[in-house]
């Protein structure tokens, strides 16, 4: 199947395993909310004003130590947004569908993401999550590194590099690698926008030069203006301070099982204190996001509560999260061939989710 064209690649189908839910309790967890949407979303929105403000006011008024704060602070929340993007891209967060795509943009233009490339990628991986190559968005295995955090969760000019230059590239009509952050393969792309299909190519190209144009005249006018402070709070802000998602996001798949057709064996869930679980959109729940992918994030809690009973165990914080993934990463550099097998509860008994501290 590698070395087959794009074009001529027909994805087999995967017969997944779900916990059976209750149906009128499956309803319930599907159910989309307006008012709830609008806590997430603004709740986050509010979030990022409040640090952006305070960082842009904080410049000649405080002493620099105390604008770096406040900068970094800003860039910690910040760096949270491609979690918003995936989130409205699934179309779940809001029941009224114009305001899922509103928000969808919103958090986009300000995240340099090509939401039109990033949502064909992440349809591809939720059916065929870690079934390469039919899912090339994450292939094991993934490695992190102590150098990784440092290079990418503090400051990331090559992140910012990076992000410009596919920008300009397929702003230019050339449909490069670099989605939300992420390079993920000149034959993914290829896959999924393939030259014989140009049509599908117009919305990325269009969205990439908005992009563009938008940064460009927040630049042009912080310039006129003197406001050298708006494109650090805005048009910079996803390329420092992202230490704590990098912890958050890079737990999702690491070290676990490819080409497997059960959720709980290729994804990780743990539990986060609210305010960090809210900031990352509550994809700590990220086995019952793959296993029900139309339940919105607000849901996940309850739908792990649903379904505890026929998940792994589930470590609780980061901390002990990362134990657990260096432990895995330390088996791998004895054994590359290594991949965590979660144990799973025997059919019809209750599994004990407090089993790690």
């Amino acid at each position: 199947m590698w070395d087959m064209t794009p074009e001529e690649r027909k994805p087999q189908a995967v017969s997944w395993h779900r916990t059976p839910i209750e149906p009128r309790e499956l309803k319930r967890l599907h159910q989309r909310s307006d008012l709830r949407g609008l806590v997430q979303t603004l709740g986050y929105l509010a979030l990022l004003a409040a640090t952006g403000g305070m960082a842009f006011f904080s410049a000649g008024r405080l002493p620099w130590p105390g604008v770096l704060g406040l900068v970094f602070l800003h860039g910690t929340v910040f760096a949270f947004l491609p979690n918003g993007v995936h989130e409205l891209g699934h179309g779940t967060v809001f029941r009224t569908k114009w305001l899922n795509r509103l928000f969808d943009g919103v958090l986009s233009f300000l995240g340099w993401i090509n939401f039109e490339m990033f949502e064909a990628s992440h349809a591809m991986h939720h059916r065929y999550t870690l079934h390469p190559p039919d899912d090339l968005e994450v292939v094991l295995p993934l490695r992190v590194m102590v150098s990784h955090f440092f290079r990418q969760g503090f400051v990331n000019p090559v992140a910012a590099f990076h992000t410009l230059r596919g920008a300009i590239l397929v702003a230019g009509g050339r449909l490069q690698t670099t989605v939300a952050g992420a390079d993920l393969g000149n034959e993914w792309m290829q896959t999924l926008f393939p030259a014989s299909e140009p049509e599908k190519r117009t919305k990325p190209i269009r969205w990439a030069r908005v992009l563009l144009a938008g940064h460009g005249l927040i630049l042009a006018v912080s310039v006129y203006f003197h406001l050298w402070m708006l494109p650090v709070v805005t048009t910079l802000a996803p390329f420092y301070g992202s230490w704590l998602f990098f912890l958050c996001n890079n737990t999702q798949h690491i070290g676990l099982r490819d080409n497997v057709p059960d959720f709980r064996l290729c994804c990780r869930t743990f539990t986060l204190n609210p305010l960090v679980g809210f900031l990352y959109w509550h994809m700590n729940y990220h086995i019952e996001h793959h296993m029900y992918a139309a339940v919105p994030c607000y849901n996940l809690a309850r739908l792990h509560a649903s379904i505890r009973h026929d998940l792994p165990p589930c470590r609780h914080g980061l901390v002990s999260t990362w134990r657990g993934i260096a432990e895995i990463q330390r088996r791998q550099d004895a054994d590359p061939s290594y991949q965590y097998a979660a144990p799973l509860p025997a059919p019809g008994t209750a599994q004990d989710s407090a089993a790690y501290g």
